[in-house]
C-alpha cells in the first residue's frame, strides 16, 4: 500500500478527500481573497502615509484596523483548515481499527496545545 493508504483504506480515503478537498479549497479562495485585498489596504495606506495629508493619515487608523481584522480572519480560516484536516484523519484511522495500524493523537495534541 501507498504512504497514505496505510492510515486508511483506498475507497475510505477516497470519500474523506471527496468531502475535504473542496472545504479546502474553498478556504484557500477566501484566504488568497482576503491576501489580496490586504495588498489594495497597503498601498493605499502606503500612499496616505507618503502624502502626508493629514484626512489621509487618520483614515490610515481606519485602514490598518482593517487589515488586522483580515489578518485574525485569515488565522480563523487556516485553524479551520487544519482542524479539518486532523478532524478527517481521526475519521479515516478511527474507522480503521485492523491491527498495526498507526493511530492519530492529534486531538491530545491540539487540545495540550
Amino acid at each position: 500500500m501507498e504512504g497514505g493508504d496505510t492510515l486508511c483504506g483506498v475507497g475510505k480515503r477516497n470519500q474523506i478527500e471527496s468531502k475535504v478537498i473542496p472545504t479546502f479549497q474553498k478556504s484557500f479562495v477566501q484566504v488568497q481573497n482576503i491576501l489580496d485585498h490586504n495588498r489594495l489596504l497597503i498601498q493605499e495606506i502606503n500612499q496616505n502615509h507618503e502624502s502626508k495629508i493629514p484626512d489621509n493619515l487618520s483614515r490610515n487608523v481606519r485602514l490598518i484596523r482593517e487589515l488586522n481584522n483580515n489578518i485574525k480572519c485569515i488565522v480563523d480560516l487556516y485553524a479551520d483548515i487544519s482542524l479539518s484536516f486532523t478532524k478527517s484523519m481521526e475519521s479515516c484511522s478511527d474507522r480503521d481499527s485492523s491491527p498495526g495500524t498507526v493511530r492519530s493523537d492529534a486531538k491530545k495534541r491540539i487540545r495540550s496545545s
